[in-house]
């Protein structure tokens, strides 16, 4: 695609005239807004947002489940030159204050059932708040109860010619504050050119065309979805569907039949859970099937059978199931492919806007990511004897630096421009990366052995009644904190019920018993360097980011009795 100049505006005004008579962002369930519909829609928010006396280069944050708006908003501020304050919907409310103070952000769009986190924020900076489900202006202190009673008052007709702006590739677009594991946010520049250029080139992994339609159900705010999910679709023409709510497997069934999607985007969460419940569940469900599931060549054959089940669930037309955001487990991973179903690995990071690497559905490559994309270089620093040392990234993509961090900025990047990602990876013979793990959570081990945690939690979490897990190092010791699926786990134990007395007891030997078959599962599979010390259960789901990770830093320091 030619553009004059990679920014938002010339993509936006760029698309609405090539493809202005086709459908646009729209909800699952209703909507008929065109190319040329979305752009008079931005240029009325734009036009408020001017008239709000918003200047090129002041921040506006958006705080908002997925929906057209937050689509809209995004082109109107940068229509006008401002800069996009994206707030994933997990942060909590002293951190949307704290992000909300960092950035300075004169106005926040939010939705309605975000509104309750910051009903009582005020800032030095913040102006307005606005609802962006219906725009309409909230008033100071207005309660978090009513918020369902407040109408429209801005108008989304008002198609007064904006005044000459400009904008340039290296103007910042957005300040992406990230939900890291590492215990604090960092406010990520990108650019323009950062942001546009990334979408285009993720066309020379995956084509996009007016016939694609995509289903969004991660995050706009996460860079992932909003590179991948809305600028690339929209650059092409591609139609772009919203669920009204939360997207839980009931909802999404019925709308993927309905919308029949080409592409869509996923962590491996979504996946592994659907494999988890709805495949797996079948193929143990007796000794027979067990026993079958077990020999390669009828659980190759089970998996395809399911998998032509898993395409017909999905709509039946998926060509490009993404997958990002964290590595992905390796038993539903053969599953996957074992099904031939079409998905996908990427990889990259909020600061290379985001992706860096990838396959389309024909490079697959087990527990890999893929070649690195075209225009981005990508070099392993100085590589240990299996080849295996730090990615660092340059291109296009990278960012311009965390906001207001200049000491943080000079720490990621060399002086000759590559970007450290504190990943650890590895090229094979083919130019194809595979990612092994964070520098920071690797353990080193007693006599100096790399151990890589992520790697025996994906073991752990294959073991039967294991919902997720987190290997941390403790006084020398290798400790695995266990989160049990407690719901199956009482099912076994389901004919003692109504004998009181028993019931818990019969429950935590069963569950003693599980953390002995768990030990002695995992250390056979690991080198020896690897295997387990201790098992703890952890009987509460571990705290997450936003984007679903763990947030490894508040189990550094556990209590060993």
């Amino acid at each position: 695609m030619l553009l004059k100049k990679l920014t938002l505006p010339e993509l936006l005004i760029n698309s609405c005239s090539r493809f202005k008579n086709n459908l646009s962002l729209n909800f699952v369930q209703d909507g008929k807004r065109t190319y040329q519909d979305f752009y008079n829609e931005v240029t009325s928010i734009a036009n408020f947002l001017i008239a709000s006396g918003i200047q090129k280069g002041d921040k506006i944050a958006i705080l908002s489940a997925n929906m057209p708006n937050w689509g809209i908003v995004q082109f109107a501020i940068a229509r006008i030159g401002a800069i996009a304050v994206p707030i994933l919907p997990g942060f909590s409310t002293t951190e949307i204050q704290n992000i909300l103070e960092h950035s300075e952000s004169r106005i926040i769009f939010v939705s309605k059932l975000l509104y309750k986190l910051i009903a009582d924020i005020n800032t030095d900076f913040l102006e307005q708040k606005i609802l962006i489900d219906t725009f309409a202006r909230i008033p100071a202190d207005f309660p978090a109860t009513e918020i369902e009673n407040l109408k429209n008052d801005i108008s989304l007709n008002d198609s007064t010619p904006l005044p000459a702006i400009s904008v340039e590739e290296e103007d910042t677009a957005s300040i992406i504050y990230t939900s890291g594991t590492t215990g604090f946010s960092k406010g990520v520049e990108l650019t323009h050119r950062n942001l546009v250029w990334d979408a285009r080139q993720c066309a020379t992994i995956q084509p996009v065309g007016p016939q694609d339609r995509f289903l969004s159900i991660l995050p706009l705010a996460h860079t992932y979805e909003n590179t991948l999910g809305l600028l690339l679709p929209l650059m092409f023409g591609a139609q772009i569907y919203y669920l009204d709510r939360v997207p839980t497997p009931k909802l999404l069934v019925p709308a993927m039949q309905k919308i029949r999607p080409t592409i869509m985007l996923s962590v491996p969460l979504i996946i592994e859970k659907i494999y988890k419940t709805q495949v797996l569940p079948k193929f143990t469900s007796s000794a027979l099937m067990k026993a079958l599931y077990r020999f390669a060549p009828t659980r190759r054959l089970l998996n395809r059978l399911a998998g032509k089940k898993l395409m017909k669930t999905f709509g039946g037309e998926i060509i490009f199931f993404g997958i990002g955001g964290s590595k992905i487990d390796p038993v539903v991973e053969q599953f996957l492919k074992e099904a031939k179903f079409p998905y996908a690995i990427g990889y990259g990071l909020t600061e290379t806007a985001p992706m860096s690497a990838g396959s389309a559905p024909h490079q697959t490559f087990f527990q890999g990511v893929g070649p690195v994309m075209a225009g981005v270089e990508i070099k392993i620093d100085q590589p240990d004897s299996t080849g295996q040392g730090e990615i660092w990234i340059k291109g296009p993509n990278v960012m311009k630096g965390y906001y207001k961090k200049p000491e943080l900025t000079r720490e990621v990047f060399t002086e000759d421009g590559w970007f450290k990602t504190g990943d650890l990876g590895s090229f094979d013979s083919r130019g194809r990366l595979s990612i092994r793990g964070r520098i920071k959570t690797m353990i080193l081990g007693s006599s100096g052995e790399n151990i890589y945690p992520e790697e025996i939690e994906s073991i752990i979490n294959n073991f039967r009644f294991v919902n997720e897990s987190l290997v941390v190092e403790c006084k020398g010791k290798l400790v695995a904190m266990v989160h049990f699926n407690m719901e199956e786990l009482e099912k076994q134990v389901q004919k003692l019920k109504n004998q009181a007395d028993n019931y818990k007891h019969a429950i935590n030997e069963h569950l003693e018993e599980l953390k002995q078959e768990l030990f002695e599962y995992v250390n056979s599979r690991v080198n020896n360097f690897s295997k387990l010390q201790l098992v703890l259960i952890q009987h509460e789901p571990f705290e997450k980011t936003p984007t679903h990770k763990i947030k490894r830093f508040l189990y550094n320091n556990i209590n060993l009795k």
